[in-house]
């Protein structure tokens, strides 16, 4: 019995986690949210850092990692050329500890999937 308690929590723990992998599709209909890259940092609704690896990918913190199929992606994007057509405005960051939300409503209206 105590051997089993830790092998379930594992498992428990792993299968409901989840990291912002994310998938780029070839057109907006096959999305699930419309992204558009802002020139500026204050222009942008969430800074993203793109991670190498998908453990890094944790929390909603805008630690993206891009897969290269849809089926491993917590959600799909197209980005889109104008900013009024976007569910969400990003901008990208070269430091991880740069990454966040800036406009927190937005980030609860969208309830992006997240490792939490």
């Amino acid at each position: 019995m105590r051997k089993i308690i830790p092998i379930l929590t594992l498992i428990l723990c792993t299968t409901t986690l989840k990291a912002q992998r994310v998938f780029e599709v070839d057109g907006d209909f096959k999305a699930d949210f419309l992204i558009f890259v802002a020139d500026r940092d204050y222009k942008a609704d969430l800074l993203v850092h793109k991670v190498d690896r998908d453990y890094k990918a944790r929390g909603d913190k805008g630690l993206w990692f891009f897969t290269n199929g849809d089926f491993k992606a917590d959600f799909t994007v197209f980005f889109v050329d104008r900013d009024y057509k976007a569910d969400l405005i990003i901008y990208y960051v070269d430091r991880d500890y740069k990454a966040g939300w800036r406009n927190e409503d937005k980030r609860l209206e969208l309830d992006l999937p997240t490792w939490e």
